[in-house]
């Protein structure tokens, strides 16, 4: 034989083993992601989106997952459950939905008077808040990814004006999660609802008032047209986390090189969500100024009740919940130091800064 057609001979042979090795290493595999949010919410339901737009892009479209929004498949709030049982592969949605389940959900999210979007992060990167919360996680068939971080959230909408802790009794307000349950310690009637049902219950009067997000979401999502007054802060949510979930039995099933895009993208989104609505609020906010919205602070009462509640609420259900303790033990030391720093740098700026104008 020649060389020259040995050598093509041997090319021949070389690509008809390359072929099957790269489709082993690359198979095409498609998931359906549920999410809570609805399409309107382009920054919440976006960062869905934007993972798998990343995701197909890092594995050379070989890794697509649909996106759907809230009620395509299944409600809104029963993300974690069409997760958990396989249902769907993944989801997006916000884990104090499901304080239900277990209260310790709620360190996923947002904590009454717990961590910034800042501290948030820190913790669950380098505090050991992701190692906790994926032992929480796995009890469910499930591994979670942060998915971004709303920032301090506002107070929320009210029909009429809260001027003490008394204008709460008897207050029918959206408000799910850990905050709910504050709240209605102080008097108010809580309801969990997604948020495409929270428009319509605030219009024709089943609820008194509502909190959602910021100024951004909630210009969208109309609040302003029927309650003017905007209250802040949102002690309830000081970040306000995101999470993608993935049923661990899927997860297990994907070649390394999927997990590893899955979990570059979920990076990307953690970073590029809390930078939007950064970018946003200020915008949105002054526009809902023009539209006759009156901006209000919580009176000091409410504040100041709130802040009792709450850590009487973590102490009791630490004594009763040894995976709330487990978390929360980490959770206290950690913010104790973050904010002992915060109150030095950060504090002290902002402090200064924002009102020296």
């Amino acid at each position: 034989m020649k060389r020259r057609d040995f050598l093509k001979g041997a090319g021949v042979a070389a690509a008809g083993v390359a072929a099957p090795a790269l489709a082993t290493e690359a198979p095409t595999i498609r998931w359906r992601l549920a999410s809570t949010y609805n399409k309107n919410l382009d920054i919440l339901y976006g960062a869905a989106e934007l993972l798998s737009r990343r995701v197909a892009a890092l594995t050379d479209g070989k890794f697509q997952i649909r996106v759907f929004a809230g009620g395509e498949i299944v409600p809104g709030l029963q993300v974690l459950d069409a997760v958990q049982q396989g249902t769907v592969e993944c989801g997006q949605s916000a884990s104090y939905y499901y304080v239900g389940k277990n209260m310790a959900f709620a360190f996923d999210t947002a904590m009454p008077f717990g961590l910034t979007a800042r501290q948030q992060n820190a913790w669950m990167m380098f505090g050991g808040g992701l190692q906790l919360l994926r032992e929480l996680f796995k009890e469910y068939n499930i591994i979670n990814f942060p998915a971004g971080n709303t920032g301090t959230q506002m107070g929320g909408w009210f029909r009429t004006e809260v001027k003490s802790l008394a204008d709460l009794k008897g207050l029918k307000m959206r408000i799910p999660g850990l905050g709910g349950q504050i709240m209605a310690k102080l008097g108010v009637v809580p309801q969990t609802l997604a948020g495409t049902d929270v428009y319509p219950a605030l219009e024709r009067g089943a609820i008194d008032a509502t909190e959602w997000v910021g100024p951004y979401d909630d210009e969208k999502l109309g609040f302003y047209k029927v309650a003017k007054n905007y209250y802040y802060p949102g002690w309830w949510e000081g970040a306000g986390q995101p999470s993608f979930y993935v049923n661990l039995d899927k997860w297990n099933e994907l070649p390394k090189r999927y997990q590893q895009a899955f979990e570059t993208a979920a990076a990307e989104v953690n970073l590029h969500t809390l930078a939007e609505y950064d970018a946003k609020n200020p915008l949105a906010l002054a526009r809902l100024v023009q539209h006759g919205v009156k901006l209000r602070a919580f009176p000091k009462d409410v504040m100041t009740a709130a802040y009792k509640v709450v850590f009487e609420m973590y102490d009791e259900e630490a004594r009763r919940n040894p995976t709330f303790k487990k978390i929360y033990d980490e959770w206290l030391k950690f913010r104790k130091m973050q904010y002992q720093w915060f109150r030095l740098a950060e504090g002290t700026f902002a402090n200064f800064a924002y009102y020296a104008e």
